[in-house]
């Protein structure tokens, strides 16, 4: 019972839904996610916190960064139907559009991709 209040608390937070759909695009940054979301490190940590407790993603420390996919391997059927059905439900969402584009915009001017490997924990001129 525990595993699965853990699953619904992860999915219970607006933040946390946006972070899923952001790390449905691929993997993330500690710092892409600070941007994208305009919020501090330690409330995306955690946030982070929380989804990996619920076992929906892993995480990799690159330097002193620490990286965020979705979690695909070992993962329960139950969990999947449950992120599968969440996912498809934000698709139509205005804030994860809004975040989607803020992504892509980033991406697309090499602001977030860069941020981890050359400003030494100074983060890059906001996209906003």
């Amino acid at each position: 019972m525990k595993k699965i209040a853990n699953i619904f608390k992860a999915f219970s937070d607006d933040t946390r839904l946006r972070v899923i759909k952001l790390l449905q695009e691929r993997e993330l940054c500690v710092c892409e996610l600070m941007q994208v979301l305009d919020m501090s490190q330690p409330r995306i940590s955690r946030h982070m916190s929380v989804l990996k407790n619920a076992g929906l993603v892993d995480d990799r420390r690159e330097g002193k960064w620490v990286h965020y996919s979705l979690k695909k391997e070992n993962q329960d059927k139950k969990i999947k139907i449950l992120l599968n059905a969440m996912v498809v439900m934000a698709n139509d969402d205005v804030v994860v559009k809004a975040d989607q584009k803020k992504l892509k915009k980033a991406v697309r001017l090499g602001e977030i991709k860069t941020c981890c490997n050359r400003c030494s924990g100074q983060l890059v001129e906001k996209i906003f």
